[in-house]
């Protein structure tokens, strides 16, 4: 884990100033994660995003800067990650290119097929029912879009961080899977021709899966 000095609670659901310190280190320590996980997927211009989990904003900075002729939204339930990426991301909330939700992964705030992509970046495994927060982000993707998951702790990894997350998880709370399990999560939720990516010296997981269209 990123922040391995602070708080397990602070790293699920950031409160008051150690919270906002600890967004700090996520944006950091994330950055390079974010980047190697995005690189698996196609961003065009035009595409309505959703972060998941949106944390401190610094992913639904990059993803605006690659949708310039669309829009990305950001929600994650701590109030404290809401108001820190409104503020990294305040020019583009002013331009109409960003918008910021406070709301849970498990009672999106947003209409069905309404995304081209969902992306969640070191947050899926703090969701509070994996299995039926996999559905509720399957609602809201277009057929034919995407949702890419990214991480960097994973069942089975050989790297301190992720044998530490998978030792601790039943007091942290933490859902650890391994490959094969990511990949069924995806499925059990309708998402097809999942793909599964390790990095496996840093021990980085990307998970991607597509909503089917309509008449496949």
């Amino acid at each position: 884990m990123a922040s391995r000095n602070i708080p397990v609670t602070q790293c699920s659901k950031p409160t008051g100033w150690l919270g906002r310190y600890t967004l700090w280190r996520m944006n950091a320590s994330h950055s390079k994660l974010t980047d190697w996980g995005l690189q698996h997927v196609s961003i065009e211009k035009q595409y309505t995003i959703l972060d998941v989990g949106c944390g401190g904003g610094r992913t639904v900075s990059k993803l605006a800067a690659m949708a310039t002729q669309g829009k990305v939204y950001g929600v994650d339930y701590s109030e404290e990650s809401v108001a820190t990426t409104k503020k990294m991301n305040a020019q583009g909330i002013e331009l109409g290119r960003v918008e910021v939700r406070h709301g849970s992964v498990s009672q999106l705030p947003f209409a069905d097929g309404m995304f081209d992509l969902v992306t969640g970046v070191e947050t899926h495994f703090w969701w509070p029912n994996l299995t039926g927060d996999m559905r509720e982000v399957f609602r809201v993707v277009k057929p034919g879009g995407t949702l890419i998951v990214i991480a960097e702790v994973y069942k089975g990894a050989n790297t301190l961080a992720s044998r530490l997350a998978e030792k601790y998880a039943a007091q942290t709370g933490m859902t650890m899977l391994s490959v094969e399990e990511h990949r069924e999560l995806f499925s059990s939720a309708g998402f097809s021709d999942v793909q599964l990516t390790e990095e496996r010296g840093k021990g980085w997981i990307c998970g991607l899966g597509k909503k089917p269209m309509a008449n496949s």
